[in-house]
């Protein structure tokens, strides 16, 4: 596979992941703002299932050579801290 195209994989790879991570932070603003309260077994349940779904989609491109380990771990952390910050402006306004 010529260099270009394994660019390309690869920018596409992390562009699907950044959209999937974006999803999540949607799904949970959402059921922040409409469904449930943060304390919520649901609320929990959805959050922790999404999360894992995307941790292995991340490790999956990580073993398949799509990303780098570290752009995966970034793009979880990053996440993570996305969703931390919606959780206390929403845990504040109520």
């Amino acid at each position: 596979m010529s260099t270009e195209i394994a660019a390309g994989h690869r920018e596409k790879a992390y562009e699907l992941l950044k959209a999937d991570a974006h999803k999540i932070l949607k799904l949970i603003e959402v059921q922040m703002e409409n469904l449930t309260m943060p304390q919520c077994p649901l609320y929990e349940e959805v959050l922790d299932t999404q999360m894992f779904g995307l941790s292995r989609e991340i490790d999956f491109a990580v073993r398949l050579g799509t990303i780098d380990e570290k752009d995966g771990k970034e793009l979880l952390e990053s996440l993570e801290r996305q969703l931390s910050a919606l959780h206390e402006a929403t845990t504040q306004n109520k």
